[in-house]
């Protein structure tokens, strides 16, 4: 229950802030990147303090870990809710995230170690579900939370459900690997310099120019880091990253797999609510509600894990999703949320519907190519890839977003800027209207639409790549199938 709980918690977290971003820019006067630091602090972290998370698992405990990580979520999550500045609300984030990474890899490896059999692929049923059900809901509630208090409620909330999954949590069993001794912390710092420098050049390119001094500068560390990183991780006695576990091809699939899913979700989820606030006139409740056809399946169709497997083998569920998700994120250039919200909401159902195929047995599939004891690292290394998958996604659909938007006003004309493309990006039409009236509002809208149409084919573009990598590498014969054909 205490892990379910937690599931749930955590992406209300990624999704949540989505839905509050006009009213927080507005509230705090930040500009759209430091905004968009809100999104990419907390990814940021999750990501990178993720290997390091499976690595102290292992050594010090699940149990403990899971407590601790569980502590320090609350606790920058009160910060970031009464936070008086954009910056301090940045920081907190990324302390949060830092959390966020120990609870998740710890309450993975705990379920994998505490279950086997049916009895794992029941307790990885619950564990897909409660984060289906965190991303289905979390941007409807958090929208209902901006409408009835505050942005300030997004993050109040987990404070409180911090406290119930640590009073949950005291009976938990304590589990660790005997064999562990220390953690990789070069490989830790070398991941995490890689990764921020590579949320700093997406975030930075719209404003300083994709070939400036800065976005060149910060792409060339991220890729300097990243190749230090694989150097530590070679050399050290117990890398954090195990890289020999990448000579088996299935488990290089799976982990890659929920890259080509949540790259598109996690944008979809952060930037679609101000999309629907400004450019559909819709509140910050009705801009939530709207994306329940997307999410609601990825908390539904976990539950059928097993009837599923039976139906199409858990290489098929893997592949199949990204294919479909692709399909729907090509259907949805041909929409918009002004005249055609049926075709919208048909074309977020069948995505929601391909990325709830691939969500029940993820997890389980990445843990189950492993040894036991090693679960903590798989888990860390699957985790590590999908949450960076949500930050790059994040960081790139924000950037390339905001440029296309950008380029798009400018070639219109009549007085465009980049202020401007802001403002409409962030769903401030308020702010455009007030500077140029209703005839500026209708070429903004259409900027906008332009950039999410650009933004609609990489997205596809990239699941359709996923989905063909997974067909082609995943071998049913190196799963375990028994712990992947139970129903919840």
């Amino acid at each position: 229950m205490a892990i379910a709980l937690a599931a749930v918690m955590l992406p209300i977290s990624v999704t949540g802030p989505g839905v509050a971003l006009a009213d927080m820019s507005g509230a705090l006067g930040a500009s759209a990147a430091s905004t968009q630091w809100v999104l990419n602090a907390y990814n940021v972290a999750f990501t990178a303090f993720m290997l390091a998370a499976g690595s102290a698992a292992d050594l010090f405990g699940r149990r403990r870990l899971f407590l601790s990580g569980t502590t320090v979520f609350a606790l920058a999550s009160l910060v970031a809710g009464t936070a008086p500045t954009i910056l301090l609300v940045d920081l907190a984030r990324f302390v949060q995230g830092m959390g966020a990474a120990a609870v998740l890899t710890s309450g993975s490896a705990l379920l994998a170690h505490t279950f086997s059999g049916a009895a794992r692929a029941r307790a990885f049923g619950i564990f897909g579900a409660s984060i289906g059900f965190g991303l289905a809901m979390g941007p409807f509630v958090s929208g209902l939370l901006v409408g009835v208090a505050s942005w300030h409620a997004v993050f109040l909330v987990n404070v409180l459900l911090g406290a119930v999954v640590l009073v949950l949590a005291r009976p938990l069993p304590e589990s660790k690997n005997p064999g562990a001794r220390r953690i990789d912390l070069p490989g830790v710092l070398t991941f995490t310099l890689a990764l921020m420098l590579l949320a700093l050049g997406f975030v930075e390119g719209p404003s300083q120019g994709w070939g400036g001094v800065v976005t060149l500068g910060s792409f060339a560390g991220a890729a300097l880091f990243l190749a230090l990183f694989v150097v530590v991780e070679l050399r050290v006695a117990e890398p954090m990253f195990d890289l020999s576990l990448l000579r088996r091809p299935t488990f290089v699939a799976i982990i890659w797999q929920p890259v080509s899913i949540v790259f598109a979700f996690a944008a979809l989820l952060v930037y679609l609510p101000p999309y629907f606030q400004g450019a559909g006139g819709a509140g910050s409740t009705m801009s939530g509600a709207m994306l329940l056809p997307l999410t609601l399946p990825v908390f539904i169709l976990p539950l059928f894990t097993g009837t599923l497997v039976r139906l199409l083998s858990v290489r098929m569920l893997l592949a199949v999703g990204p294919a479909v998700l692709a399909v729907a994120l090509l259907l949805m250039t041909f929409t918009d949320p002004l005249s055609s919200r049926t075709g919208l909401y048909a074309a977020l159902l069948l995505a929601g519907v391909g990325i709830g195929l691939a969500f029940g047995v993820m997890d389980n599939a990445a843990v189950s190519v492993v040894p036991a004891e090693r679960s903590g690292m798989a888990s860390g290394m699957f985790n590590t890839l999908r949450v960076a998958g949500e930050t790059i996604g994040v960081a790139c659909v924000g950037g390339l977003l905001l440029t296309s938007t950008r380029q798009q006003l400018a070639g219109s004309g009549g007085g465009a800027s980049g202020a401007m493309a802001d403002d409409v990006v962030q769903g401030r039409l308020g702010s455009v209207r007030e500077s140029g009236g209703e005839d500026l509002v209708d070429r903004a809208v259409q900027g906008l639409q332009h950039g999410w149409s650009v933004v609609y084919v990489v997205l596809a573009c990239v699941a359709l790549a996923g989905a063909i990598a997974i067909f082609t590498m995943v071998r049913d014969r190196d799963l375990d199938q028994s712990s992947t054909t139970q129903d919840v």
